[in-house]
């Protein structure tokens, strides 16, 4: 009976060396495919410059990432709609060769400009828009129009 614990044992015991033997070969394939193309160089060394380059990385998109608020910070102040609106606002004309254009931001904050076509001439206006309201001057209804208009392609 002691012979078969015995040869049970080495059994077991030979198994177990199998199964490490295997695992301790994946475990050297894994690390020679991680160094591979690296020369006389340890898996620290190689560790530490993969931890630098993810630092580097992470330090590159902080910085995107402000750069990218800050670009569309400024954005919002640029001019983002444009409306045109052209009408004939004398009887005695021929055609619509006047014009109302808006130019205004994403706060329908901007400018609308008027250009009135008469017989002795045109004449031009601009008026300041805040949030799609007239400043200092009330809006016309054509200027009015223009400014649905671009606010509609927003």
């Amino acid at each position: 009976m002691p012979a078969n614990f015995l040869a049970v044992g080495v059994f077991i015991l030979a198994i177990w060396i199998l199964a490490l033997t295997v695992f301790f070969w994946k475990l050297q394939d894994h690390y020679n495919k991680l160094t591979r193309g690296v020369s006389e160089k340890s898996m620290k060394t190689v560790l530490e410059n993969l931890l630098k380059d993810a630092y580097t990385a992470k330090k590159d998109i902080d910085f995107l990432k402000a750069y990218c608020e800050r670009i569309e910070k400024d954005g919002k102040i640029h001019i983002q709609k444009v409306g045109l609106l052209r009408f004939n606002p004398f009887k005695d004309t021929g055609g619509d060769q006047s014009f109302i254009l808006s130019l205004v931001d994403s706060a329908d904050t901007g400018v609308i400009i008027s250009g009135l076509y008469s017989r002795s001439g045109t004449r031009w206006y601009a008026k300041k828009v805040t949030a799609g309201k007239g400043v200092e001057h009330e809006l016309s209804e054509e200027e009015k129009v223009a400014l649905r208009e671009a606010k509609s392609r927003s």
